[in-house]
């Protein structure tokens, strides 16, 4: 009768120790991400913050996460620039074209890499090349003049074209490709489809929640960008509005302002011009990831897991 309780008691003191260390870890992995959170938060925060102030507490450094005698004229002073506008409609574009674009080509090289050696003989030199591409660059002086050569310099299309490809997409795709049942393939074939038909017809609307990621995962990314902008767009109303931002984040051009516009900027600072305009570039993301942030999750995941 002693063996068993002592048995039991064992197990007991298991658990609890268990149960505690499990406590333990809950505990310092909430408190580790909300130190993460702070840290990505405070500094959108301060920003609204410096962009709500007057010109005298920012210039004072007085802002920290709440207005200072609080004002909006930085914003209708943003609101009055042209150029501010003229960028957004230009990022506007390139998500338009450049996510479908996206898609399509990712849709048509993850189909044919998906599929096994013995069906696509050079499927392992296709995949190689365009692996290589992920880890290897021709550089940045051969990239621009590429560019050049084509006549692509200062148009939409330098912006969207050479980021056509997205190999990592492609790389998410095909996996999850990959997973799709043979049976349904079979199937089709069977029934005189061609590839080109089972692959409109089965794998792409089977694999809409895939795609929705990918493509959010592009509208970010071209969202995002700046770089290229500055480099490819000879024409500062080319701009997409992260390379306006930047512009004005490095240095306010004083040169193209009217007489008008110069005296309404002396009413106000330069940091809350910069904050008002860093804030209302990051809205539209702000506004939008609360709605998709489950495809963004679903998307770190895809095609990891084997059934």
């Amino acid at each position: 009768m002693v063996q068993p309780s002592s048995s039991v008691s064992d197990a007991y003191i298991r658990v609890s120790n268990s149960r505690r260390r499990f406590e333990w870890f809950s505990v310092l992995n909430v408190s580790f991400l909300i130190i993460v959170s702070l840290i990505c938060v405070l500094p959108l925060i301060h920003i609204v913050a410096v962009s709500f102030s007057s010109s005298t507490a920012a210039a004072a450094g007085h802002v920290k996460l709440w207005p200072v005698d609080f004002t909006v004229a930085s914003y209708k002073y943003t609101a009055s620039r042209e150029a501010f506008w003229q960028s957004m409609l230009v990022s506007l574009e390139r998500i338009a074209i450049g996510t479908p674009l996206n898609l399509i080509l990712t849709i048509l090289v993850a189909f044919p890499l998906s599929k096994e050696s013995k069906t696509f003989r050079l499927r392992m030199v296709y995949a190689w090349i365009f692996f290589m591409t992920m880890l290897f660059h021709g550089g940045l002086i051969p990239w621009y003049s590429t560019l050049k050569q084509y006549n692509l310099l200062d148009t939409i299309w330098a912006l969207v074209l050479p980021g056509a490809v997205p190999v990592f997409s492609v790389v998410l795709l095909l996996n999850f490709f990959r997973e799709v049942p043979k049976e349904l393939e079979e199937a089709a074939v069977m029934d005189g489809a061609s590839y080109w038909t089972t692959l409109w017809k089965i794998y792409v609307p089977i694999s809409k929640p895939a795609l929705a990621t990918l493509a959010l995962f592009s509208m970010v990314e071209h969202w995002n960008s700046w770089f290229d902008g500055l480099l490819l767009m000879g024409d500062p109303s080319h701009y997409p509005l992260q390379s306006y931002i930047q512009t004005i984040v490095i240095q306010q051009n004083l040169m193209n302002m009217s007489r008008d516009e110069a005296i309404n900027l002396a009413l106000i600072s330069d940091r809350t011009l910069k904050a008002s305009q860093i804030f209302l570039g990051s809205l539209p993301i702000i506004l939008a990831y609360p709605f998709l942030q489950k495809y963004f999750v679903k998307g770190i995941v895809l095609g990891s897991v084997k059934g």
